[in-house]
Formats: C-alpha cells, sequence, structure tokens
C-alpha cells in the first residue's frame, strides 16, 4: 500500500522526526500533557496491566505485589507508559477506570486528540526518544520520569488533522490486527495438530494393533504387546556430580530461560569450577525438562546436543533425564509432551503461589507405555517427519506476524510523523 506525501516540508530540527510538513508545528509534551500522580488502592480501582497490546484488566499470569494500596489511579481517556526501558512499547490509551504499579506514567491529554496522542506514542521514534531521557544504573533496566519526558519535542498537525489521523490508523492497524490474529489461530490449530499426532503415536502406535487397558489414569488403553514401567527403570533423573571431575574447563550453562520446547539456546559459556556446586550438570543427549511452572506447561524440554566438552550445567528447576539402553530418548522426549501426561503433571505440582514444581518421585515413578525398541524408533521417525512439516508452517506464520507487526509500526509511524499524507487515505 502506497500513500502520497504532502506537498511541503520543513525541517523539524529534530532528528527522531525528520522534515515534517510545513503547516506542523513543534512542541514540548509538557505542554499537551499533565501527569496524574493520585495514589489509590486495588480495592477501589481494579488492577490493570499495561501492556505492548494495550491497557487491560490485570492480567492473570503477570508478577503482582502486596503493595495493594500504593498503586496509580488511572482515569477511561488517560495515556499510560510503563517507565522501564525492559518494558518498551507497553502503553497506549486506557479505556478502563482502575490502577497500575507505580512504575508507570499516568498522562492526562490536554489540546491533543487522545487518539492521536495513543498512536504517537506508540511510534517508533518516540519510543526510541522516550527512553533516551531515562535514569538508571543498568543500561537495560533503567526508568523515564515526567519530569524528564516533559520536554521530549513532538510533531503537532492542527487538531482536525489529528483526528484524521488517528480516524485512518484505527481502520488500518485493525485490519492488520485481524490479519494477525488469523495467523495466530492458524498456529494454535497447527500446535493442536501436532499435540494429536504425538498423543496418538506414543500411547497407540502406528499400527491397528489389538489393545489392553494400561491401568494407568492418563494413559488408556495401549497396544497390548507393550510393556508399562516405571520410568525409574529405563532411565536416571539427575545423574549425580560425583560421576565427572571437577575440573578448569568451559561448558555450556543453560538458565531456565533458555530452555525451549525443541532447542536450547546455547550461548552462555561458564568455567566448571565456577558452576559445579550449584547447579545441575548433563551430558551431550540427555534430556532436559522444565520442572517449573508455566514452563512444563509450556512444554519447555529439549535434548542436548552439540554442547561444548560434551558436558553442561543448569537451573536447578531442570530434570535431566538419561536413558538406558532399554529406550530411545527421542521416545521419552516425545512421551513428555504428550498433552494427557503434561495434565497429569500439572495435578501433581506441589509449592504455592506462581512458581510450583513437579516433584522428582513423580516423574521418577512416572508409568510409562514401552514399545518394543525396533518399534520406538519407527514412532520417533515418523514423528520427526509429521512434524517438521508442520514446524516449517508455524514459522511461516510466525514470520507473517512479525512482518505484519513491522508494517503496522512503520504505518503508525509514518502518519504521526507526517511521512504519509492519510487525510483523504490517498492509496496508490
Amino acid at each position: 500500500m502506497k500513500y502520497k506525501k504532502y506537498l511541503k516540508y520543513k525541517s523539524s530540527g529534530i532528528e527522531w522526526l525528520g522534515e515534517i510538513p510545513e503547516h506542523w508545528e513543534v512542541k514540548r509534551l509538557g505542554q499537551y500533557f499533565q501527569e496524574r500522580n493520585e495514589k489509590v488502592s486495588d480495592k477501589e480501582y481494579p488492577p490493570l496491566s499495561v501492556t505492548k497490546q494495550g491497557i487491560m484488566p490485570q492480567l492473570e499470569n503477570v508478577a503482582k505485589t502486596n503493595n495493594n494500596d500504593n498503586r496509580k489511579k488511572v482515569v477511561k481517556g488517560d495515556i499510560v507508559i510503563n517507565s522501564r526501558s525492559d518494558r518498551k512499547g507497553s502503553s497506549g490509551l486506557s479505556n478502563y477506570t482502575g490502577s497500575v504499579s507505580l512504575i508507570n506514567i499516568v498522562l492526562v491529554p490536554k489540546k491533543i486528540n487522545k487518539k492521536f496522542s495513543h498512536y504517537l506514542i506508540k511510534s517508533h521514534g518516540f519510543k526510541e526518544e522516550f527512553f533516551k531521557y531515562g535514569k538508571g544504573i543498568v543500561d537495560d533496566l533503567w526508568s523515564t520520569h515526567f519530569n524528564e519526558m516533559k520536554n521530549i519535542l513532538i510533531p503537532l498537525p492542527p487538531l482536525s488533522e489529528q483526528k484524521a489521523i488517528a480516524t485512518f490508523l484505527d481502520k488500518a492497524t485493525e485490519k492488520i490486527d485481524n490479519l494477525i490474529q488469523k495467523e495466530e489461530e492458524l498456529i494454535k490449530l497447527l500446535e493442536e495438530k501436532k499435540e494429536a499426532l504425538i498423543t496418538k503415536a506414543v500411547t497407540k502406535g502406528l499400527k491397528n494393533a489389538k489393545m489392553k487397558d494400561s491401568g494407568i489414569e492418563w494413559l488408556g488403553e495401549i497396544p497390548e504387546h507393550w510393556e508399562v514401567r516405571k520410568l525409574k527403570y529405563v532411565a536416571r533423573l539427575n545423574p549425580k556430580k560425583s560421576e565427572i571431575i571437577k575440573s578448569n574447563i568451559l561448558v555450556q550453562f543453560i538458565p531456565m530461560e533458555k530452555l525451549k520446547r525443541g532447542k536450547l539456546e546455547l550461548n552462555e559459556i561458564k568455567n566448571m569450577i565456577d558452576v559445579y556446586d550449584s547447579y545441575i550438570y548433563f551430558r551431550e543427549n540427555d534430556i532436559l525438562l522444565a520442572k517449573v511452572t508455566p514452563c512444563f506447561e509450556n512444554r519447555n524440554i529439549a535434548i542436548a546436543n552439540n554442547l561444548k566438552n560434551e558436558i553442561g550445567f543448569g537451573s536447578s528447576e531442570i530434570y535431566v533425564i538419561r536413558v538406558n539402553n532399554e529406550i530411545t530418548r527421542k521416545f521419552i522426549y516425545y512421551l513428555l509432551q504428550e498433552e494427557n501426561f503434561v495434565k497429569f503433571g500439572q495435578k501433581e505440582m506441589t509449592g504455592t503461589g506462581g512458581l510450583k514444581r513437579v516433584p522428582s518421585e513423580f516423574i521418577e515413578n512416572l508409568k510409562i507405555p514401552l514399545p518394543p525398541l525396533q518399534e520406538q524408533k519407527e514412532i520417533t521417525e515418523y514423528l520427526d517427519k509429521k512434524l517438521a512439516k508442520i514446524d516449517k508452517l508455524i514459522e511461516k506464520s510466525k514470520k507473517a506476524i512479525e512482518l505484519l507487526k513491522e508494517k503496522k509500526e512503520a504505518l503508525i509511524t509514518n502518519a504521526v510523523t507526517g511521512k504519509i499524507d492519510v487525510r483523504e487515505n490517498h492509496e496508490a
């Protein structure tokens, strides 16, 4: 989609704005926004979450504090911006009256179109400029406050034009959001297909075999010629570090967040001496399984490979599973992603608050189906092939989503800084 430019431009004198339409002005932000800094309780004003998607009722999975009586008031029509640099882009116009945590800046728009100001703060240039005004000790975790940000110079079209830009962006971004939603729905369907394929293959096999009751609640019927064994009889959980020699070598280190579904992010190296006493250890080809919520539910499990010196260390929130020669590691890898097993494991979790864990006793004593070794290999080869095709489609949709998000941000940025003239929705 191409749009016409304005007929005449002038230099704004501001790096992040560049040239702006000749009839636009440049003003300090503080002239058009007033800070709302009223302290309230979330008992009177419902808690809100400030996200990259905007302002919404507090999400269930966000970190919560006990400081419920020390929050900032938000009124419908206010602009809210998370001040921390690690939350860049978490902002928006609030459609709710409620309360937010103190790390947020609450602004009351004055003599400026509210929707225009919403899109202005969402533009790439403004987000970068906002954090240039921040202060802090660590580069990736500092905050910007209203006293600093009020001096940011912003583009200001006439009010009628602000409204036209906001109306255009409402329609244009809605179309893009609808396309994003379709891609997200496709990803969800593909993930469900993956789960169905895994469940059928690892619990029923690939052939129309005669079935028997496994005697296991989460498993149901299995092929008659399969066995049922406890995991601890075919694999070791968290092998002892005493089987390796503590030495001055470099090893891979896996924090909890680097264990993903199907892969490890191997970009952190440490000296074995520094991590030997405090962390779990694993070898090449061991299976790593997240034991803490929500990572367990997300099926964060991977097989370790391409390790430096064939040894790694990782978070104590990870289980290491090392199989013996009765079972293939790929079969266990797929089995521990099976939907009913995950649900069963969730029920067995212990602990309070947001960090519940799957007990080691549950994993060790887990009764699992055990096909003959050759059949295990056939099942895993089948799943490797089928899931690889689905993963390609998922990756394609994820890339499409990223491109749509980039297009959306570019469109917002170009419209609010006057790089395109959308007053009459000119399209080439």
